[in-house]
């Protein structure tokens, strides 16, 4: 007898193995940000120590990160990640906070990106993809510059990518997984290509010296560095999503520190190894005003024809990002709904697929029309800021409930407890704070929207407290 014939509520399946918990680790950190990133961190860091200092640095961090995470994950193996720490260390009301950013800005606008960058790319290919179809003029207002909204092809182009890839994650975890596997090894390969043929090629080291230590270590410095590591830590973003699936991860008292650890460790290197292959082909100022960095390093050594095919290597590993966002993003608003505190049409496990198919359809749309309005390359500025907040938290958590449920079973902790998780939540905070007074207008819109939810959670709780 099925579970939905019996009355009984269908439950997530634990269909993640470790393969495919690492390839969402790994999958998700390794997207468009590899592609993208390494030019902003050269043009805010200014010099070749600065940038690297900032990938080692922005490493550890996220290696920390994880480490803290994997005895969250292992303790509390729920849907939600974050949502289900923060709930349980302090309170559903801080547990909601985080469930509302993520589900109503965060993943939509993070997905909203992924899936431009899919078209950027895409761009390159064919170039109609960029064609404008129409413009409007909005003037200035309020002290507002006046701003030009283009609408391309790439808007809509971006809605069926994320309408794909929301269709191959309603019709199973396993199948999201499998793909993800698949997806995975291909952008892995992809990147591994753009290092070999830097390195084991002749056509890497006629160019002007690069500029690699300041002249002086003084506050530009130091502001530069805090600017590369953001840069460099949007790179790595995406080691917290296993989490977010934790109801779904098979042997998570095995699986979460193995996936975490490996993935983070493997993506380190590879970051590394393909900022010194962009060194060793261009010069840093090509870098730093690179557009495409793969496609302008494989062109330089093999020509146009092999630049075409290593833009496509990047449209697939976009793809790859894409899966593993829509995979797990689509699990936090489903476990606030289940519980009560968000939008019904969020609740509910397909009885065939078994898989939170409502919560991905809205996902889905939120996502959808955030790239139709082209603003979600500023709502996910915004949400970097609110992100770290939560992240930070979230460690703060496992501190609490250390000393509020100590009897907890804990079948991993936390390596170099306590200094590894202090040392996290001290950079959290510096990179919040940094934020905070770099790009004030921004961080306050950020905590806005995050105080937004407020109203909702006094609602959903009084119709809770109703029956």
């Amino acid at each position: 007898m099925s579970a939905a014939a019996s009355g009984k509520r269908l439950e997530l399946v634990r269909g993640l193995g470790p393969w495919a918990s690492a390839a969402i680790v790994v999958g998700t950190m390794i997207g468009t940000g590899i592609f993208l990133k390494p030019a902003e961190m050269a043009r805010e860091g200014r010099f070749v120590s600065v940038v690297f200092a900032a990938w080692i640095v922005g490493a550890i961090l996220s290696m920390f990160g994880a480490l803290s995470f994997a005895e969250l994950g292992a303790a509390i193996p729920e849907a939600g990640g974050e949502y289900a720490y923060l709930r349980r260390g302090f309170g559903p009301k801080w547990g909601f906070l985080f469930g509302w950013m993520h589900s109503i800005v965060g993943r939509p606008s993070s997905m909203a990106s992924i899936a431009a960058g899919v078209a950027r790319f895409l761009s390159f290919l064919i170039p109609a993809v960029a064609a404008p179809l129409f413009t409007l003029h909005f003037p200035a207002f309020a002290g507002m510059k006046p701003y030009d909204f283009i609408f391309t092809w790439a808007q809509p182009v971006a809605v069926l990518w994320l309408i794909i890839m929301t269709a191959v994650n309603y019709l199973g975890v396993r199948l999201g997984g499998a793909v993800q596997v698949v997806l995975t090894i291909v952008k892995i390969v992809s990147v591994l290509a753009v290092i070999g043929v830097a390195f084991f090629s002749a056509g890497g080291s006629a160019h002007p010296a690069d500029p690699i230590w300041p002249a002086a270590l003084n506050g530009g410095i130091v502001t530069a560095f805090l600017a590369a590591l953001a840069a460099a830590l949007w790179a790595y973003d995406g080691w917290e999503d296993l989490n977010l699936v934790g109801s779904e991860v098979a042997e998570p008292q095995k699986n979460f520190p193995r996936a975490l650890l490996g993935g983070v460790s493997l993506v380190a290197v590879i970051y590394l190894l393909f900022s010194a292959a962009c060194l060793r082909v261009l010069p840093f100022d090509a870098v730093a005003n690179s557009s495409h960095i793969a496609s302008d390093v494989v062109e330089h050594i093999a020509g146009h024809g092999a630049a075409y095919w290593m833009t496509l290597a990047m449209v697939i590993s976009a793809i790859g990002s894409l899966n593993s966002s829509v995979l797990s993003g689509a699990r936090v608003p489903y476990a606030m709904a289940r519980d009560g505190l968000f939008f019904k049409i969020a609740d509910g496990i397909h009885p065939k697929f078994l898989t939170p198919a409502r919560a991905l359809i809205f996902q889905s749309v939120l996502a959808g029309l955030m790239a139709l309005s082209g603003t979600f390359e500023e709502l996910t500025n915004l949400f970097i800021f609110a992100a770290w907040i939560f992240y930070g938290m979230a460690v703060v958590a496992l501190f609490r409930l250390r000393k509020t449920e100590p009897l907890m079973p804990r079948p991993y902790r936390c390596w170099g407890y306590p200094w590894v998780p202090g040392i996290f939540i001290a950079g959290a905070l510096a990179l919040t704070l940094n934020i905070l007074i770099d790009r004030p207008g921004r961080s306050v819109i950020g905590l806005l929207l995050i105080a937004a939810g407020l109203p909702f959670y006094k609602h959903w709780q009084r119709r809770l407290s109703l029956g």
